[in-house]
Formats: structure tokens, sequence, C-alpha cells
């Protein structure tokens, strides 16, 4: 005979905040089957009102850090939101955090959290691709699913989360890839780290690269973050961009190469002559998948890049930007993009 299962009383459940911060998820239309609507509209209060069975699974509290549309998302609210769940996870009051966030630059603040929260304690990021007010919601099943997974002592030491459309994603894989379907994150190179169904979880495996509690990176007491730009290589492209960038005083880039971080000669030329005057040049790819391998086609070492391994160019940006809190050698710098 199976055992029965005993539901813990509701002061043993765990205790989970959630921190908003905007987003479709919180967003609202005029009519449930418009395409438009405005983003961050929702509090975090009534986000939680909307899904009472969330009380079943955790002591669930909120706190509004921003509302606004994640294309709207600045470092100085990263900045705010690690320092936060530090504080938070720091306490026994709090056993996991969730993140509301907007879906178009959720895997830059997932991987920003990723390189900078202290915690093994689970940070889980949700969002939504239909606003609130949509015919078929999405928001209300992914917090509802988030905030499991941040209650279950199994999401403990996997690093930072995303949980959207019944599939948990670590913060180093996932990318988005659609730009309306609410299945638009994958984790095309290492895979999913779990599904969550209904708020029944289940698990694959645990990030293989440094995050959170092993991470070297920390923002406490950082106000904002050196200037890295991101160029996109095109055919014939514009050499010149860079030094629009290094005048505006960037102090790295990360050159969106095309296929295994390629650039045209012109512009091979120009970068390797920034990185002689000491800018960083990392070597990531517009290819959706697949790592861009040092000297590869091109001679890294001669030319003093960067090769940004699996980090996308999103992600290469936000790597580098912390790296460059310290004074670090081009060869350190490489080795973290092996590393995290």
């Amino acid at each position: 005979m199976q055992a029965k299962r005993i539901r813990p009383r509701p002061d043993q459940l765990p205790r989970v905040m959630i921190l908003a911060t905007g987003g479709t998820i919180a967003g609202s239309a005029e009519s449930a089957t418009q395409a438009g609507y405005t983003s961050g509209r929702v509090t975090v209060d009534a986000m939680i009102g909307a899904v009472p069975g969330m009380t079943a699974i955790a002591r669930v509290r909120g706190e509004q850090v921003a509302n606004v549309g994640s294309q709207d998302i600045t470092f100085a609210i990263m900045i705010a939101l690690a320092n936060r769940i530090n504080t938070l996870l720091g306490t026994d009051e709090v056993d996991g955090v969730v993140v509301t966030h907007g879906t178009d630059t959720m895997e830059e603040t997932a991987h920003f959290l990723n390189l900078t929260v202290k915690s093994k304690k689970p940070v889980v990021m949700t969002g939504a691709m239909r606003p609130s007010t949509a015919v078929s919601a999405d928001g209300p099943l992914n917090l509802y699913n988030a905030v499991a997974v941040a209650a279950d002592p199994d999401a403990v030491g996997r690093g930072t989360l995303v949980v959207m459309n019944d599939r948990i994603h670590g913060a180093h894989s996932l990318t988005k890839t659609n730009t309306t379907s609410v299945e638009t994150f994958i984790s095309p190179i290492n895979g999913l780290i779990g599904t969550v169904n209904y708020g029944k979880t289940e698990y694959f495996r645990r990030p293989f690269r440094k995050h959170t509690h092993k991470s070297q990176f920390s923002v406490e007491g950082i106000t904002s973050l050196p200037r890295v730009d991101i160029i996109y290589a095109c055919a014939d492209m514009p050499a010149d961009l860079i030094d629009g960038s290094m005048e505006r005083g960037a102090r790295g880039l990360v050159i969106a190469g095309d296929g295994n971080g390629n650039m045209n000669a012109a512009t091979i030329q120009r970068a390797a002559r920034a990185a002689q005057k000491g800018i960083f040049i990392v070597r990531s790819s517009r290819v959706p998948t697949g790592k861009v391998g040092r000297n590869v086609e091109i001679d890294d070492d001669r030319m003093h890049f960067i090769a940004s391994d699996e980090h996308n160019p999103a992600k290469a940006r936000i790597l580098l930007m912390l790296a460059l809190l310290k004074k670090r050698s081009l060869g350190e710098i490489q080795q973290l993009f092996y590393d995290y």
C-alpha cells in the first residue's frame, strides 16, 4: 500500500519572497485578444492574489523592486536586485527568492544574478509572454511553478534558474528564441535543468560551471559597471564602429561575430589596434547555438582577443563588465569565460 503523503502545516511551509520588476507578467491590455499591451502595470500584490493556490506550497511575500518593461532594466536595477537577494538569503527568514521580470532581457539579469548572488538557496526568475489580461495568460502558472521550484530543497545549489512554460533552465544556458511564443526559451547547448508540472518538479542535471556561492564576483558597494559595447558583425561591416565605442569610453567590446566569432579583415585589424591600447575585445557570435573557440579561424593569441566560448553576446557583455571591476590580465579574463 502506498504511504499517505503528509501535508506540512502552513507555518512549516518554505518561505519564498517574490521580488517584482515588471515585464509582461505585470502587463495589461485594453482587450483580452489584442497583441499590444503595456508592461509593468500590475503590482506584485495583485500578481500574488491572482494565484491563490501558492499558499498551499509556500509562505509567500512580495516586494516591488521596479515596475518596467525589461527593455528598460538598468544595471542600477540589477545591482539593487542582487544586493537585496543577498540580504534576504543571508537571513533565516527566507528559503528562496522568485524574481518576476520581462522576457526580453531576462537572460541577462539571470546571468548577472548567477554571477553575483552569494547563496546556495534557490533564486528563480519567471515572466510571461502574454499580459495578465490576455485570454490565455501564461503568467499565473509560470509564477506558481517558479514558487514551487524556489520552495523545493532539491533546487538548492543549482544556481539562478529560469522557470517558464513548465521548463527549468539554468542561467548560463538559456536564451530567448521567439518574439511571441510561450515556448520562447531554450537551453540549446547544455539542455534543461529540469521540468515543473503544476508544481511537481523533476531535475535532470546540475550546472557544471561556477555560479552564485562559488562565484568570485561581487557588487557589494558597487553603483555602476564599466562600459562594454556590443558590435554586431555583418557583411561589409564598417570598422570605425570600434572607434566610436572607444571614443565614448568603452573599456571592452563584444563582437557578435559571423559564424565562429568572425569579422571582416578591416574590423579585425581595427579591433587588434584597440586591444593594443588596452581595450578588451571578446569574440562572440550572432549564431544562436555553438561555442566560439580560441585560435580557430582568428589568431587570438596574436591579436590579443578573448574567445567567448559558450557565452552569447549579451551574456559575454555581462561577464566582461563584472570582470573589469578588478584589474585582470587578458589570460585571466579568458579563463573566466571557461570557468563561468
